[in-house]
């Protein structure tokens, strides 16, 4: 039997590294990836075939892929989770920071999935697989750039899915909330690098609060949680479009059939506290 093959996004850490960890416990061939290859080198070590990859780059993503066709002739998964967050209230985000963050999280699933569709699409059989969040179908403050992008991979999803089954190809949405990974570290440096009005101290703070403690709360997942899901999904033969990973993330997934109403308020709330 041949092995599967898989192709994972955005794996120095977190989510990726878990991801290209559990395929290739279970068998598949892993092509891991990353921007900095050296981030990656513990993966090739075990046995990944890895590859630098940026995914807001064009040539990268044909090399890649080429290189995955030239090695294996086939491709069985698509695994985009690169990605990363930039927080802060949307009137102190330039609009070349938003450009950036939409062209990693949305720009970049949809060119490697433009790349890797004639792969799946000649073994009428695969699955892509776009790693969101809890963020692509609730947004709260100071939030905004970040939902934005996942709101806007989740929409893309949908209309994909119904696109490509006819060719027996899924695609699944992953909603983590809280994880345990490098993620909040850097949502930090981008928040940083903010020229904060004072107008949003409180938008600030909250932020701010978030980051310093969403990794080491009780409803905190680890990385692997979201790893199995991803896995599972892949294997299956009809997966279900969205899969929400921990406890909070599904209670939060609830939250969104609050008319908005109740939800300004809840914010209004948040805003006097702060």
């Amino acid at each position: 039997m041949t092995e599967k093959t898989v192709l994972i996004t955005g794996c120095s850490s977190g989510i990726g590294r878990a991801s290209a960890e559990r395929f290739l416990e279970e068998g598949w061939t892993v092509y891991a990836t990353a921007r900095n290859v050296d981030e990656i080198e513990a993966l090739s070590e075990r046995g990944c075939r890895t590859a630098a990859l940026d995914v807001t780059s064009d040539d990268d993503v044909a090399r890649v892929l080429d290189r995955i066709d030239d090695e294996h002739g086939r491709l069985d998964c698509l695994v985009n989770n690169a990605g990363y967050g930039l927080y802060g209230p949307l009137e102190d985000i330039p609009v070349a920071r938003l450009h950036e963050q939409f062209d990693v999280n949305v720009y970049g699933p949809h060119r490697l999935t433009r790349g890797a569709l004639p792969l799946l699409r000649e073994r009428d059989d695969g699955t892509i697989i776009n790693v969101s969040s809890v963020y692509g179908r609730l947004s709260t403050p100071g939030a905004g750039a970040y939902a934005g992008s996942k709101f806007a991979l989740e929409a893309m999803s949908d209309a994909l899915r119904a696109e490509v089954e006819p060719f027996g190809i899924d695609v699944v949405l992953i909603e983590p909330g809280f994880v345990e990974s490098g993620f909040q570290k850097r949502a930090e440096a981008e928040t940083n690098d903010l020229v904060p009005g004072r107008e949003y101290d409180w938008v600030y703070e909250t932020i701010d609060d978030a980051v310093t403690v969403s990794g080491s709360l009780p409803i905190t997942i680890d990385s692997a949680d979201v790893a199995a899901t991803i896995y599972d999904a892949a294997s299956v033969s009809d997966p279900d479009a969205r899969y929400s990973v921990g406890q909070f993330a599904t209670v939060a997934m609830y939250t969104r059939l609050l008319p908005d109403r109740i939800r300004d308020t809840i914010f209004r709330v948040f805003r006097r506290l702060a």
